[in-house]
């Protein structure tokens, strides 16, 4: 399938996304290509931003890291307030399938707070795709070979962060049916991706409980995981340059990742 280019970036559709009616006043969605030659897998990042905002030093700085390891990146340009509530997850879903089409061995979503959130969001309400849509890239199937939430909201239902619930759910925030759905910590199943976490203890954000808990229900359901809890910094950080302790967390998920198979 021929990409359509804008500049740098990859529109995730060929048309209007879908919900396009919901947020008439955003850009299409699309991935900005970080690609390294002869990698086997490449990762999807999700900047966080509360879904109102894409924060710029969770992005192309990311990206430039996982090329060091040999890993393509594409950084996922997805809808935020105001949109669908299904909007977002309709994106990642989206990217999963359109790089894994390029021919990727593996494809992984990364993301930050809300971003994470999202990243959550793909690694556990993921379909096969649909073996009847006209459209080939909807064939493939959208779960992740593995995730990466750093410092993530992971749940709507407990130590939460209000502002990301307001911002995706609007007038639906008391609903509890969608608030279970975009808990991810409630929908993780023996089949849900491997998994690597880092948060730090001290992120008043959002609560570290927010990544424990998810780390407890992957171990309860069998899934591999790797987690790293920093005693100190706060939310937002990045690649955490000025604060050395929490900047390892590069290195670390670099090592991860060219362990699953995702280098040259």
């Amino acid at each position: 399938m021929d990409l359509i280019l804008d500049h740098e970036t990859i529109k995730l559709w060929p048309g209007d996304a879908p919900y396009t009616q919901d947020s008439p006043e955003q850009r299409q969605p699309s991935l900005l290509p970080y690609p390294v030659d002869g990698a086997k897998g490449a990762v999807v990042i999700c900047p966080g931003g509360g879904y109102c905002m894409k924060a710029d030093h969770e992005g192309r700085d990311i990206a430039k890291m996982l090329n060091e390891a040999g890993v393509a990146a594409y950084v996922l340009d997805y809808r935020v307030k105001p949109c669908h509530y299904e909007a977002p997850l309709s994106d990642a879903k989206r990217a999963i399938r359109l790089v894994r089409s390029m021919g990727y061995e593996k494809v992984a979503i990364l993301g930050f707070s809300a971003g994470g959130h999202l990243c959550c969001a793909a690694a556990t309400l993921y379909d096969a795709g649909d073996p009847e849509a006209d459209d080939p890239i909807e064939r493939i199937s959208s779960r992740p070979d593995g995730f990466i939430p750093c410092y993530a909201v992971v749940s709507f239902t407990s130590f939460r962060h209000q502002g990301s619930v307001e911002n995706l759910l609007g007038d639906k925030a008391q609903d509890y049916a969608l608030l279970r759905r975009f808990s991810a910590e409630l929908n993780v199943t023996a089949d849900t991706p491997p998994a690597f976490i880092w948060h730090t203890s001290t992120d008043t954000g959002v609560p570290v409980e927010n990544s424990i808990n998810l780390a407890a229900a992957l171990t309860h359901a069998g899934v591999p995981v790797e987690m790293h809890i920093f005693p100190v910094g706060g939310h937002g950080l990045g690649l955490a340059p000025s604060v050395p302790v929490v900047a390892q967390w590069a290195g670390l998920c670099q090592k991860w990742l060219l362990s699953q198979g995702y280098g040259k």
